[in-house]
């Protein structure tokens, strides 16, 4: 907690630096007007969404994930398609390493696609940016192995872990993308990190306005991927 604590104060200083905290339009921050029902039509698709607590939906209420907010924007598309919340909170690119194949192998069917987002505690923990790499790579093969299509959700190391250790760390995640040719969402706390009326009291893991504004970034790119896909 310490760790995480002293990461935080790090990571929020740039961030606040140069990001302005903006105040949030009322629709963000009090219940919205029913949306018009959207009749979903097209094949059945599946997306796991398969990361630590930016997943899970840390401090969150039933609900208000990460994977519920990108599955109703793509409902609310008619776009027939179901996620799937195979977040753990705490989990390290090497825990997900250890749990993929054994979360693949209890799904009732193959998922269509995945969005893989892990690293976050591999930075509170400070491990060696080799051995992340290692893990997630080693994830894509697996996912590559069961021919499964992938989205990253990237991440970033503060600042105050030297420039060395940034530069090595943020480097993961676009060279992955180019080898594994996986769409690539750099950072998933972009545009949300640093501003307070978008995150928890923890400053580490996005409030649900928050994880609203990653889901407008990020349901397009999944929305776009499913629309590659082929259908049978």
């Amino acid at each position: 907690m310490a760790a995480a604590a002293l990461l935080q104060a790090v990571w929020l200083l740039p961030a606040c630096h140069e990001q302005r905290e903006e105040a949030l339009p009322a629709a963000n921050v009090s219940a919205a007007a029913p949306a018009a029902r959207v009749e979903v039509a097209g094949p059945k698709r599946t997306v796991l969404a398969f990361g630590d607590s930016l997943y899970a939906g840390y401090g969150l209420q039933r609900g208000e994930s990460l994977p519920d907010a990108i599955g109703k924007r793509l409902r609310g598309q008619g776009i027939n398609a179901t996620v799937i919340n195979a977040g753990v909170s705490g989990d390290t690119t090497a825990d997900g390493r250890r749990r993929l194949a054994y979360t693949l192998d209890r799904l009732k069917t193959t998922p269509d696609l995945v969005l893989l987002g892990l690293g976050g505690n591999d930075v509170l923990r400070q491990v060696d940016p080799a051995e992340t790499r290692a893990n997630m790579a080693a994830m894509l093969d697996e996912l590559a192995r069961r021919d499964i299509p992938v989205i990253l959700t990237g991440m970033m190391a503060p600042p105050n872990l030297g420039p060395d250790f940034a530069a090595r760390f943020d480097a993961i995640w676009p060279a992955l993308s180019r080898e594994h040719h996986a769409v690539l969402d750099p950072f998933i706390l972009q545009g949300v990190l640093g501003n307070r009326q978008l995150m928890l009291p923890d400053g580490v893991h996005p409030n649900a306005a928050g994880v609203s504004r990653i889901a407008d970034r990020v349901a397009p790119l999944v929305a776009k991927r499913l629309a590659e896909l082929p259908e049978a």
